[in-house]
């Protein structure tokens, strides 16, 4: 039951350590080496996560696209106020949409596509987030399961339009965005921001998943 707080381990080497039920919140997980690990053998779509070229980031995008919509058909079957309720502390169900629309906005809307201030007020960034002025944050909102879902397709389809049309040239450029609010960053690489947003739609997407288990297992 080790706690490890406000550490810099990059560059660390783990060996034969043990991480069952660790918990791990607000961490940078960019760039680590996992070896002897079967997660991309049990979840083959897993490898295609991290793409280099414009036609694995269409591919990608189609991945999570396919793998959500069968998430949200198994969401659509629980009574509302249950897509409402925490697992363990964790977001809702909800909750969780709210923030990968905030990421989508963050990470293309505003790193990629250069718009200042592309928030909706039901945006949800991260728990631990220093918070900023203009961008919205109400964790406490119990907006409907169709309010998010409308936010959540206009989002999407951003980010599609962006990959649709992605060339290798804009894949190796970079961006800078020094305008007040979220984030703030210079010469930081455009493929990293896509890389940003395919992570936070898989991984959460298991969370959503796995949690919806614990909730059927409640009813």
């Amino acid at each position: 039951m080790t706690e490890f707080r406000d550490l810099d381990l990059t560059g660390a080497t783990f060996e034969r350590v043990r991480l069952r039920d660790a918990r791990v919140r607000a961490a940078d997980l960019s760039g680590p080496r996992v070896r002897g690990a079967e997660l991309n053998r049990r979840m083959p779509e897993r490898a295609k996560m991290r793409p280099e070229d414009p036609e694995g980031f269409r591919e990608a995008w189609a991945v999570l696209g396919r793998l959500w919509e069968g998430t949200l058909a198994r969401a659509a079957t629980f009574p509302e106020a249950a897509l409402h309720r925490g697992v363990d502390g964790e977001w809702s169900f909800i909750q969780t949409l709210r923030h990968l629309n905030f990421a989508s906005a963050a990470w293309v809307g505003r790193a990629v596509l250069g718009e200042p201030s592309p928030w909706h007020p039901l945006d949800l960034p991260w728990d631990e987030a220093p918070g900023w002025d203009g961008v919205p944050w109400d964790r406490a909102a119990r907006p409907s399961l169709e309010e998010v879902l409308a936010v959540r397709r206009d989002r999407r389809a951003m980010v599609g339009r962006v990959v649709a049309s992605l060339t290798a040239g804009e894949l190796a450029s970079e961006v800078t965005r020094t305008e007040p609010g979220w984030p703030r960053l210079a010469g930081f690489p455009l493929k990293e921001c896509l890389h940003i947003v395919l992570h936070e739609e898989w991984e959460h997407r298991l969370y959503a998943e796995r949690d919806l288990n614990v909730l059927k297992k409640e009813d």
